[in-house]
C-alpha cells in the first residue's frame, strides 16, 4: 500500500470520525451516557453519520479520556469539561507565544549582523 491510498490517509488522520459511540465508550472504559454528557457540556462535538449516529475521532477520544480521568477523581463532569477546555486554550496560547518569541529571535539575529 502506498501513502496515496485514501484509506491510509483517513486511518492516519486524528480528526477522522472513525469510531461509533459504542466503540468509543468501550475504548474509554465508560458509558455512552458519559459521551453524551461531555457532548452536552460542549467539550467535544461528534460528527454524525448519514444515519445520524455519533462518530468520534482519535483526537476527540483523547480529550474524552482526559475528562474521564478528572471525573474518576471526583470532579463534577461540567467542571472536568471546563478544565480540559481551559487546558487546551492555555496550551494553544503557549504554542503561539513560543512561535512569536522564535520569530522575534530570528528577526533580531538577522538584523544584528552587518
Amino acid at each position: 500500500m502506498t501513502s496515496d491510498n485514501p484509506l491510509n490517509d483517513r486511518l492516519d488522520d486524528d480528526d477522522y470520525p472513525a469510531y461509533t459511540m459504542g466503540r468509543a465508550a468501550e475504548m474509554l472504559g465508560t458509558t455512552p451516557a458519559f459521551l453524551r454528557a461531555i457532548g452536552e457540556a460542549r467539550l467535544i462535538t461528534p460528527l454524525r453519520s448519514e444515519g445520524g449516529h455519533r462518530r468520534y475521532s482519535r483526537y476527540q477520544l483523547r480529550i474524552a479520556a482526559r475528562a474521564r480521568e478528572l471525573v474518576d477523581r471526583g470532579t463534577p463532569i461540567e467542571a472536568a469539561c471546563r478544565i480540559v477546555i481551559l487546558e487546551d486554550q492555555l496550551e494553544e496560547a503557549q504554542r503561539i507565544n513560543a512561535e512569536y518569541r522564535r520569530a522575534a529571535g530570528e528577526s533580531a539575529g538577522s538584523t544584528g549582523s552587518g
